[in-house]
């Protein structure tokens, strides 16, 4: 039911046409904020062979230098907590990497094509946050396969080739089907541990306590949760104060998704949808009662 109700009250576009409002990487508002954190540094993933980033678990690329710190956020989108990360991150003028999971993607497309619009990266995160450790075969593939096709389906457009397993479980076999695929593999080199926190402020402890110690790091958190949510705007401006820099992660290609698996995801969509028509030509304003009035040209008569 509720992805029926998203679905009625969110007609999306799923077609390579898309509107290019929700391509990633669109160019942000000029920044308003003298003191904001930007974005030091943009880097370009080539994910051919599937590589492995973040020293936790890969001891492959560290392409950090000391004070600087990438930004991701896994499980969403979510509503209200989603979006006020994007607000904090939009006061700072900085990018961050989004690990959506693929039913959340088809629950709340709007909110990702914010994301997207916002110029962030998007990867993929499975369809429903299993446990892939546990699964075999043809089921672990369902899940980040299908979890890449929901993406592209609430997208409207292609995600980028980057993965994060659930619970951080990376089985062997899924792990050479990714390098397979050209899907580059996350871990971090900093988890916030934020899912287990309800003060904002434990989040930010969090967060600086580790960073202080490691210097730098990819910063594992999550967008799902509301005191990520409330935490981040105060952990920006301590990054800021203590001169730390972000780095901006994008993709050299993005993915191309597997046809039966975007069928699959296509399948979840519980109420019919009609054709792939763009929303434009099927919603249109007729009357539009904020419109502001249009101001009297001419002086008002003299009263008799």
């Amino acid at each position: 039911m509720r992805l029926a109700k998203a679905i009625i009250a969110s007609l999306f576009v799923y077609a390579a046409g898309a509107n290019s409002a929700v391509t990633q990487g669109a160019r942000p508002a000029a920044c308003s904020n003298p003191n904001a954190l930007g974005i030091a540094r943009t880097v370009e993933i080539d994910t051919s062979g599937g590589p492995g980033f973040g020293f936790e678990q890969y001891k492959m690329h560290d392409f950090l230098m000391q004070r600087e710190v990438v930004f991701t956020f896994d499980d969403g989108p979510w509503p209200n907590n989603t979006r006020a990360v994007l607000e904090a991150l939009a006061h700072h003028c900085t990018k961050a990497t989004f690990f959506p999971i693929g039913k959340h993607a088809l629950w709340h497309p709007e909110i990702l094509k914010e994301v997207a619009a916002a110029g962030h990266t998007i990867g993929g995160h499975t369809w429903s946050h299993a446990n892939i450790g546990k699964m075999k075969g043809d089921k672990a593939t369902e899940e980040i396969e299908k979890g890449f096709s929901a993406v592209k389906l609430a997208l409207g457009a292609p995600p980028s080739p980057f993965f994060r397993f659930p619970f951080l479980q990376d089985p062997k076999d899924q792990l050479a089907y990714l390098g397979s695929r050209n899907i580059a593999v996350f871990s971090h080199d900093l988890d916030s541990f934020d899912f287990k926190m309800r003060k904002p402020e434990d989040v930010v402890k969090s967060v600086m306590t580790k960073l202080e110690r490691k210097g730098k790091g990819i910063i594992l958190m999550h967008d799902f949760q509301q005191a990520t949510a409330k935490a981040l705007g105060d952990l920006l401006n301590e990054l800021k104060a203590k001169g730390y820099k972000v780095v901006h992660m994008k993709a050299k290609t993005p993915l191309a998704t597997l046809a039966q698996w975007d069928d699959a995801a296509k399948g979840e969509l519980k109420s019919p949808i009609g054709t792939d028509r763009p929303t434009s030509s099927v919603v249109r304003t007729i009357e539009d009662s904020s419109a502001k009035p249009v101001a009297a040209t001419s002086a008002a008569p003299a009263k008799k």
